[in-house]
Formats: structure tokens, sequence, C-alpha cells
């Protein structure tokens, strides 16, 4: 029996040992997916408190349900190490560690390759090697495949190379990693049946694209759609500030065609992993082809504008208010990066935060998911939410609308809101204290 037909063997009794480098917002659901149908998964995560916690059975990934991975690790299918010993009990090895950018908004693959050479050094016959994490197109073949070819074993042959990018939406309670479709390319056809095998098990839909390039073009091209779209209403917004109209109306009346438009909703930047980095990736590889894609520059300059916008509205209000931006006490209502979740990543709510305290404010926040930002460099703890604390402050900026959040109470008690989410839509009273992005 060939290695393949024998990996192919173990995938489809589900005796083939899963592991998962990087335990993170991908990487543990995806652990948890795996081991929920029987196979045992054995995760690399060097966050020692990470690896800890997996370990004790104890959650920190909101897409995760707490008793779920209890069970499983009580059952022992799953399991957390700090370091690569295990990487030759493993028969599929999947990768989910971060793709950063640098300063320079170039592509910092040393996540990658760092994981990369780990494996090279510990291959075996018989292994899938499959990356997630999001990157420019020709990563897995032009990056990892020599890397893992060091170890003098030859893809195709003793081993297996794929590419199947991570489509994971935090905090999305319709779509999960079971039920969200795959897309997988392999770097030959051998790698590919391996792939679609695995990921077959577990996922609903997996579709085969015709190489590991293709499947990283894929993912780059989702986010960038999501970045223009996003930056072409972010400068609606710009616009309408200019022209004394409201874009939340514009919008809302916008969106009634039944055909031939998507909804996109501005707001004080864009945040997370994906969207204000991944863009940049195929931006930076373009250029080895002599191609400029002026839309993925054009989104980003936007997008990077919308936090320097919503301060100077901010001090448009104050000043409308008769308060000095020195003497200013602000509350700044969410730190996530998004509604509803534990994620400060790139968040725009963090960097006005910092902009408005440039300006001497003094400068408070509320977040039920996020409590402290210590972590990104600000010396600040969430407050609570209370009649006391909005009424004290000159003026409120919601920045994340966290649905948790009574906005009513909110306009009730503050001297002024300025709301960059519409979060404020159905409150009724108080409207004059509202302005809107």
């Amino acid at each position: 029996m060939s290695v393949k037909d024998e990996l192919l063997e173990k995938i489809a009794a589900r005796r083939a040992v899963v592991g998962v480098i990087g335990l993170g917002y991908v990487g543990l659901p995806f652990a948890v997916e795996k081991a929920k149908v029987g196979f045992r998964v054995l995760g690399v995560e060097q966050n020692p408190l990470r690896a800890e916690k997996v370990n004790r059975g104890e959650n920190y990934i909101s897409d995760v349900r707490d008793e779920e991975l209890r069970e499983l690790v009580a059952r022992g299918l799953i399991r957390a190490n700090m370091d690569f010993s295990t990487v030759p009990e493993m028969d599929v090895i999947v990768i989910c560690v971060p793709t950063p950018l640098t300063k320079n908004l170039t592509p910092d693959l040393s996540y990658v390759e760092r994981v990369t050479r780990e494996l090279a050094r510990r291959l075996r016959p018989g292994q899938l090697v499959s990356l997630e994490s999001t990157t420019y197109p020709g990563t897995t073949e032009e990056v990892m495949l020599p890397i893992l070819e060091t170890s003098s074993l030859r893809v195709e042959v003793d081993f297996f190379l794929a590419h199947s990018p991570e489509r994971v939406d935090p905090g999305n309670k319709r779509y999960t990693t079971k039920n969200t479709t795959k897309v997988v390319g392999g770097v030959g056809p051998e790698s590919l049946d391996v792939a679609l095998a695995f990921y077959g098990q577990t996922i609903e839909r997996v579709v085969p694209v015709s190489s590991a390039k293709a499947a990283e073009l894929v993912k780059v091209f989702e986010n960038t759609f999501r970045a223009v779209n996003i930056a072409l209403v972010n400068e609606l917004a710009l616009l309408c500030d200019r022209m004394g109209l409201s874009v939340w109306e514009v919008l809302d009346a916008a969106f009634t065609k039944p055909f031939g438009i998507m909804p996109f909703w501005p707001g004080p930047g864009v945040g997370g992993h994906c969207i204000p980095v991944d863009p940049h990736y195929l931006e930076w590889k373009a250029k080895e082809f002599n191609f400029n894609t002026h839309f993925i520059a054009l989104a980003g300059e936007i997008n990077r504008r919308m936090p320097e916008f919503v301060r100077d509205k901010a001090l448009r209000v104050l000043s409308r208010l008769g308060v000095a931006p020195s003497r200013a006490r602000i509350l700044v209502l969410g730190a996530a990066y998004k509604r509803d979740i534990a994620d400060h990543r790139e968040s725009p709510a963090v960097e006005v935060i910092r902009l408005l305290q440039e300006y001497g404010a003094e400068v408070a926040y509320h977040d039920p998911y996020i409590p402290s930002l210590r972590s990104v460099g600000l010396d600040l703890d969430s407050i609570p939410l209370t009649a006391e604390e909005v009424q004290k402050r000159d003026l409120v900026v919601i920045a994340t609308d966290h649905s948790s959040v009574d906005y009513g109470f909110v306009v009730a008690h503050a001297a002024h809101v300025l709301d960059t989410r519409n979060a404020t839509k159905g409150v009724t009273d108080g409207r004059g204290r509202i302005t809107l992005l």
C-alpha cells in the first residue's frame, strides 16, 4: 500500500492524528470540530497561557462552546504542547499561525517560515501539511515547499502539501467551521486528493481549485472585495459630511433596490486580522508582475483615514458644545474591532482613543468584552456603563456597536453622542443630542 493510500485509509476511518499549529481564533475552533467526530487532535501553541488552558479544558475563544472543549479534553481527544515534539505522531498538520504586515505594509511570513522549518526537521513519509493562514499567491509552493523538501522527502510522493484558506468570521452564529464552504488547492493532484478527503470528513461542502496558488488568491480576493466596498461607503460618508447629508439615510434608501447592489456600512475604520491586512498581501505580490493594484491601495488609504475623521468630527462636536479638547472628558463605547467579540486586533476604536488623547482629552472606555487595553499600549481599564459615568462626560463616542449596550439609556444620560455605527437608529428620544458619522 502506498503512503497516500495508507493516509487516505486513516482519514476515512478517522484514525488519522490531526495536528493544529496555532490554537487561536482559527485553530481552536478547527481542532474542536475535528475532535467532535473522533479525530485525535494534537495542538502546538507556543503561548503558555493558552496551552495550559486548553489542557485544563478552559475555553478562551467565543466561537467554541465551553462544555464541548471540556468534554473533548477529558476524553483525551485534544491536547496542546508548546513545542513541536509531537509532529512525528501527526498524520495531518494544519497551520493556523498569524500572517501580519510589517510597518511598511509588506508581508511578514516569519511565523509561517519558522513553523515550516520546525516541521521539515521532523517530517516523515505519509503526512499532509495544509496551510490555512491567509497569504499571497505562491506562499505554499514558493516559500513552504522548498523548506519542507530540505527533509529529503518528495512532495506528491512521500508527503502532501495543500492550501485551504480559513474563513472564520468571529462572532458569527450562523456560519461556523462546519457549514462554511471550504476551498482547497494542492501543489499537485495527489496532494489535492488527500486534502479533499481530509476536509470532507467534517465540512459540509468542500470546493477544489486547480492549485494552492488559486486557493491563496481566493481568500485575499474575498477580503479585498470587502475592503474596497467598505472604503467606498466610508468615502461616501466623508462626502456626505461635506454635503450636510446623512450617509445612513442615503444607504438605507439605496439598499432597498432588490438587485445590483449589496449592503456595506461605513464606520470608524476597519479592524481585525483580515480586512486591514490581507489586501496588502495581494498588492505586494502584484508588484512582482509589474502590476499596480490601484483599488487596493486607494481602499487602504481611505479606510486608514477614518479614525482621524472620527477624531476631527468629535472635536467639531466639542467646539459646538463650547468644550476645549484639552478639557474634554470623553467616553468611548467599544474597543473591539466589531460587534460582540473579544478581539481588538487592529481595532479602529483603539486608534480613535489614541488620537483623542493626543489632543489632551481625558478618555475612558467601556467594552463588556475587552477588560483592559494595556496590551496595546493604553493604560486603560473598561469602566462600568452607569448613568453617573455617562453623565459626567462631555461626549460619548460609539465606536463599536455591541448589542448588549442599551443605547436609549446612553442617549438619555449623555450630554451628546457621536455615533459612528448608527447604533442609535432605533432611539427616538433625545435625537437632538446625537450626531451621526
